[in-house]
């Protein structure tokens, strides 16, 4: 494949690589102290904080692995749209129930929420997972795409890494949140006009998009499976463990998760943090839908050309379905668009690394650095310091990636198992601290180790049981595990009460708050309609 790329492609990718360091560098210098650099001085609208956190989920995973699901995986298709009616539910939620806290708290890192609610304890440990768990899932996706860049372009792996990783890393230092940001939003632009460009293609091969759809078998075409419930019949990606499971998970991920939550915390209000959710909640399916839809067209045109699938690159015995869709740009699309087209690649991996790294930045600074300094740092020191660990993190997340590979094949999908192992307990201690007063951090420690080694249970002892049920019964164990720890300790002695809801105000009374609620709901009912109506 590397033969296919014209001099006139890798012009495209470097332009585009070099203007990104530069708007980089214009960005920092607008950067003053250490929330400047996190959380963008809090003055970033709704929008583009909106665009990047869905640039973030669209990474080169999704845009790979989601058209190979619908066209080639056993058992896949447009099922996995039903994924998706659980995000404007947990947007709902997350709105509702922690924006207004994390605004009234005025915080760079989430978990500093924990040692004002319970104790500092509480802090360091989820500070601690998140950190653990995103670096080695960084490292991970970095050898995972590294190598996708190494079949593609034909660079070595080290060089691929280098290309990815350090343009990553450099612009991140530099740019801070704002870079993320805004990066993310040029980013997203690109990704989605490559995708509609594939897109048409694809339909115009098909010969319109009436014969793309006959071609296609009918059950790759079924997007709701009421049938199946994931209990014990070895159905992971059926409707009702999507849809239950989905909504614990995005609610975590969304907003306990400093990666996500970060930027919601860079807007410039309350409202804009609202908004930003809002936006997020309704954009997602339509671009979810339309790589879903590609994976439709990528599985039309295998089947209308079958030389297609053999010129593949192997992955083992098999054809790695992953590169179908970049191997189809660079046969099918002219000279330039397929320069685009790699960095539009490149666009979905950075959008995923660098909000990660600069994640991994603000709660190594906040939760550990600076909240354990001896004396008062000026606000350049905040600042380099800051910069300082971004850079280390992403020299640590780099250098992983090259002792990762004998174990990475295998441990793509443990990331997601281990996530559905945490996000559960991690929810249900944010969500104890939030809704309750008189849970004390014991108990929520306790609780969520119990939801933990339940759902380690569940993977060891009930293989059969859909992974993505882990998210809820983590959260319920965590919950009565911590509520029952809390009457015991009642019976002993008057537990203490917290005083923080003293501090923060937890009821909605604007009226656009409501408002956007009953768009959320109305936006689901639209969405599962959609999906009922292509189902019959």
């Amino acid at each position: 494949m590397a033969s296919s790329i014209d001099p006139i492609d890798w012009l495209v990718i470097a332009i585009y690589l070099i203007a990104l360091l530069g708007f980089a560098y214009y960005l920092s210098r607008g950067q003053h102290n250490r929330e400047d650099y996190y959380v963008g001085g809090r003055k970033i609208g709704s929008w583009p904080i909106a665009i990047s956190i869905l640039a973030t989920q669209c990474s080169t995973n999704s845009i790979l692995g989601a058209p190979a699901f619908v066209a080639f995986a056993a058992g896949g298709g447009l099922l996995w749209l039903q994924y998706e009616l659980a995000v404007p539910l947990a947007m709902l939620v997350i709105i509702l129930v922690l924006v207004p806290v994390f605004r009234a708290l005025k915080l760079v890192s989430v978990y500093g929420f924990l040692e004002q609610r319970f104790d500092l304890r509480t802090r360091l440990l989820l500070s601690g997972l998140f950190q653990f768990v995103r670096a080695f899932a960084t490292a991970v996706t970095v050898y995972s795409i590294a190598l996708v860049i190494e079949l593609i372009t034909g660079l070595s792996f080290f060089w691929s890494v280098v290309l990815l990783g350090l343009f990553t890393v450099v612009y991140d230092v530099m740019g801070g949140i704002k870079g993320v940001i805004y990066s993310d939003v040029a980013q997203m632009i690109i990704l989605v006009a490559m995708l509609l460009i594939v897109f048409v293609s694809l339909v115009a091969d098909a010969g319109g998009l009436s014969a793309m759809l006959q071609t296609v078998p009918s059950e790759r075409l079924q997007t709701l499976r009421f049938d199946k419930h994931g209990f014990g019949d070895g159905h992971t990606f059926a409707f009702w463990p999507m849809l239950f499971g989905g909504l614990f998970l995005y609610v975590s991920y969304y907003g306990c998760d400093q990666s996500q939550a970060q930027r919601v915390l860079s807007s410039d209000s309350q409202q804009g943090s609202v908004k930003a959710l809002f936006y997020n909640g309704l954009l997602r399916f339509p671009l979810v839908a339309l790589y879903c839809f590609v994976g439709v067209g990528i599985a039309a045109y295998a089947i209308n050309n079958s030389e297609f699938v053999g010129s593949l690159p192997a992955n083992g015995e098999q054809a790695n379905y992953n590169l179908a869709v970049p191997v189809y740009m660079i046969q099918q699309l002219p000279v330039g668009l397929v320069g685009m087209a790699l960095v539009a690649l490149f666009a979905a991996a950075m959008s995923s690394l660098d909000s990660v790294l600069n994640s991994l930045s603000a709660t190594t600074m906040e939760d550990f650095v600076f909240r354990f300094r001896q004396k008062k740092w000026s606000l350049k020191r905040e600042l380099w310091v800051s910069r300082l660990i971004t850079a280390t993190w992403g020299l640590i997340t780099l250098t992983m990636a090259f002792f990762v590979g004998d174990i990475a094949s295998t441990v793509l999908e443990a990331i997601n198992k281990i996530g559905s192992l945490a996000n559960g307990p991690v929810l249900a201690v944010f969500m104890l601290g939030v809704l309750t007063r008189i849970v004390s951090a014991n108990a929520v420690i306790t609780g969520m180790l119990a939801g933990f080694l339940f759902n380690a249970y569940c993977w060891i002892e009930l293989p059969n049981l859909s992974w993505l049920w882990w998210n809820v019964t983590g959260f319920i164990v965590t919950v009565i595990v911590a509520l029952l720890f809390t009457l015991a300790q009642r019976t002993t002695k008057q537990a203490a009460v917290s005083t923080l809801a003293q501090k923060v105000d937890l009821q909605n009374n604007d009226s656009y708050v409501w408002t956007i609620s009953l768009t959320l709901l109305i936006w689901f009912a639209l969405m599962f309609s959609a999906l009922l109506y292509q189902s019959t």
